[in-house]
């Protein structure tokens, strides 16, 4: 109920000022997003970190299910913050976030010390892959007010795959600059941080689903763990999502256009598919700019090997 209140709160405070100029109004509107995320933030037992992307959607519903498995609570409603928990207080109150409007909120630019004292996971996938599928949310799936708010091109706008991916405000170089961040954020973060990658979940799904719940406390049989793999599993979650199966949460999980394959949230899964899109020339100036510029930590300085779907 505090964020229906929090939602309708901004849209009317924005209405009222619509004299403003567009930036100003962005500006507000960046800034009260970030304070109900610092809300969440104080409150949350851990926190979710990713690029928008990145397998959030797909980790969030084995997460959901694992919790709902283990505390025998329905499997139509995503984990939503505290929305499980309020069902189950044993289920943690979970704090998703791409950290894009936190920053605005405490004036801060490239600092990461606000998540000190929270256990923090970071889900990462290769960058170039991440590009291409955000160019398909912001072309099919993006409201037009959020690309304004996140300096995405405006709706409507001409824009290919190619300038969308090497664009500095929404493409491979602003996704490495938010990687090479948290890579600095490390030695002040310790052991409060884990690290996971969409590809390692490609393969092993069970496994890193584990590592997780190791880390945030939260440990579950293996039995739990691999109805929660199968449950979100690629072909299951098109299915869910064609059937808008998760109540209470918006377009997260539903397709744009049925009748058209790039507008659904669970799109292709494909580990190195940024290749499908460009020539050899641009696929090595893509490659370059991930090698030369990103933290090697996160081990997508090479080419990825693979280019097919894992299911």
């Amino acid at each position: 109920m505090h964020e229906i209140r929090a939602v309708v709160t901004r849209h009317i405070l924005l209405s009222l000022l619509f004299f403003l100029p567009r930036q100003r109004r962005i500006a507000l509107e960046r800034r009260w997003r970030g304070k109900e995320e610092y809300r969440k933030l104080q409150l949350a037992d851990w926190v979710l970190i990713s690029w928008g992307k990145s397998g959030r959607t797909w980790f969030r519903v084995m997460l959901s299910r694992f919790y709902q498995i283990k505390y025998h609570l329905p499997a139509n409603r995503l984990l939503e913050f505290d929305n499980l928990h309020n069902r189950q207080p044993e289920v943690p109150k979970v704090f998703f976030s791409h950290n894009n409007y936190l920053k605005d909120y405490l004036n801060v630019n490239d600092e990461l010390s606000h998540f000190r004292g929270k256990k923090v996971v970071l889900l990462v996938r290769d960058p170039r892959d991440v590009a291409v599928s955000q160019f398909f949310q912001w072309k099919y799936r993006m409201r037009p007010n959020k690309k304004l708010l996140n300096k995405y091109p405006a709706h409507g706008a001409a824009t290919d795959i190619w300038e969308f991916v090497t664009d500095p405000d929404c493409g491979v170089p602003r996704i490495v600059e938010f990687f090479n961040g948290w890579a600095r954020a490390l030695p002040e973060l310790g052991d409060q941080l884990l690290i996971i990658r969409y590809e390692d979940m490609r393969r092993d799904p069970a496994g890193v689903m584990r590592q997780v719940l190791t880390f945030v406390g939260t440990p579950g049989s293996d039995e739990e763990i691999g109805k929660a793999v199968e449950f979100a599993a690629y072909e299951n979650m098109k299915k869910l999502e064609a059937k808008s199966q998760f109540k209470g949460s918006g377009a997260r999980v539903r397709p744009g256009d049925k009748s058209n394959p790039n507008s659904f949230k669970v799109r292709r899964a494909k580990v190195g598919g940024y290749r499908d899109y460009f020539e050899p020339d641009r696929q090595a100036h893509i490659d370059q700019l991930v090698s030369a510029n990103l933290d090697p930590m996160f081990g997508y300085n090479q080419a990825q090997c693979e280019d097919r779907q894992i299911s």
